[in-house]
């Protein structure tokens, strides 16, 4: 068996720490106050695996299973729905803590607003997630996926009204082509990649993510158990970098060892931190990886300086790892918890798999510091959001390594 892995090892000491206000326990405490304000709230699993850690020589590993995130079967309704309860209460001059979810979709609340419409290019789950919270306001959204995007993806967000439509472009174009019409039209670009000009909406996009972080670190809390180790997958970076910030900040004085994950073929944060140069470094093409909620070759500008500083490793991993770790979430040892996880989702739990298990990884498992003392935390970011394909890896083992 032979398995490319690529690590950068960063030298967070050696790097000018960031304020991280704008992700601490103080906005953690809003999002989650936002977010279960919604009918649909309910906390998603805190999944203790430890018949896996006993298999694969770690203390412990907990999984964050976002399958049941708002029936959406992903967790970037999060960041979709905060973003754009922000900006609500931005427009109407109010604070957001005056604007929770029955007042959001109130008629009085739709007639100061007129008509909205809502913009995002999407690889699926943000899209979706964007066009159910329009859906529920009442209000119109237009979704632009990349070439090769699942249909199944593309339905779901039809279901909710939206108008969606693949275009003939890779992800990073087509989220310049829903700018131009944003500007061109008065519409709202809703999206997690930043650029300058265009911060706030990703700023709150990220902190509308720490909801997911912030009740994993309560469950642990209650357990009286800390993390050693935070394995996070990257697309832009906007989740990386909302859940590194906020378990550095909760946990300065004994800060889990965090870890990024990225599809080989899509690795811009990788990239970004193999030349330590103090620019960013994006991927080009089309970044044909089965991991599409990560195929995105532009690192999002307010997360990075984040990653830069607190995030110790950055990984550039193949397709087949995220396959495997479908298998193991899918097959869970006796006495463990199967969780369905799609392929975004399942990346970094192949990562803690193979780095365990595989002699030719032991490099890369001593450079993480991974051992029989190590408490893992992974967060399984979507269920089987592509039905066949889920199965045609999972039951028929498309993707194995060679």
């Amino acid at each position: 068996m032979t398995v490319k892995y690529q690590i950068v090892k960063n030298d967070t000491s050696k790097r000018e720490k960031v304020s991280l206000d704008f992700l601490s326990e103080d906005v953690a405490k809003q999002t989650i106050k936002y977010h279960s304000s919604f009918d649909q709230y309910s906390e998603t699993p805190l999944v203790e695996l430890k018949e896996l850690a006993k298999y694969l020589g770690l203390k412990n590993i907990f999984v964050k299973d976002e399958s049941y995130r708002f029936g959406l079967n992903a967790f970037k309704v999060l960041g979709g729905s905060f973003a754009i309860g922000q900006y609500i209460a931005n427009k109407l001059g109010k604070s957001l803590d005056e604007l929770q979810y029955r007042t959001l979709i109130s008629d009085e609340i739709k007639e100061q607003l007129g008509e909205i419409t809502f913009i995002t290019a999407t690889d699926g789950n943000h899209g979706r997630g964007v066009a159910w919270t329009a859906n529920q306001l009442k209000q119109k959204a237009i979704v632009y996926m990349p070439k090769g995007s699942v249909q199944e993806r593309v339905e779901n967000i039809r279901a909710l009204g939206a108008k969606c439509e693949v275009l003939d472009k890779n992800y990073d174009d087509c989220v310049r082509q829903a700018n131009e019409e944003a500007e061109k039209y008065g519409y709202v670009m809703i999206q997690d990649t930043s650029w300058d000009g265009y911060e706030d909406i990703p700023t709150w996009i990220m902190q509308g993510y720490i909801t997911m972080a912030y009740e994993a670190y309560l469950k642990m809390e209650e357990q009286n158990v800390r993390p050693t180790h935070i394995f996070l997958q990257a697309g832009v970076g906007s989740l990386a970098s909302a859940v590194t910030g906020f378990f550095s900040s909760v946990y300065s004085d004994n800060k889990p060892i965090i870890t990024i994950v990225e599809p080989d073929k899509a690795a811009c944060l990788y990239k970004t931190a193999k030349a330590d140069d103090g620019e960013l470094h994006p991927v080009k093409g089309d970044m044909n990886t089965i991991m599409a909620g990560l195929a995105c070759g532009e690192p999002v500008t307010i997360g990075w300086p984040v990653l830069n500083a607190y995030a110790e490793n950055f990984l550039s991993v193949p397709d087949e790892v995220a396959a495997h770790g479908m298998r193991v979430l899918g097959n869970p040892l006796k006495g463990d918890e199967r969780i369905i996880s799609g392929e975004s989702g399942a990346a970094t739990m192949g990562v803690v798999s193979q780095v365990m298990s595989l002699e030719e990884l032991k490099d890369i498992k001593e450079a993480l510091k991974l051992d029989e003392n190590s408490v893992v935390l992974c967060f399984s970011t979507e269920g089987d959001t592509d039905f066949e394909h889920y199965r045609d890896v999972v039951w028929n083992g498309l993707y194995q390594n060679k």
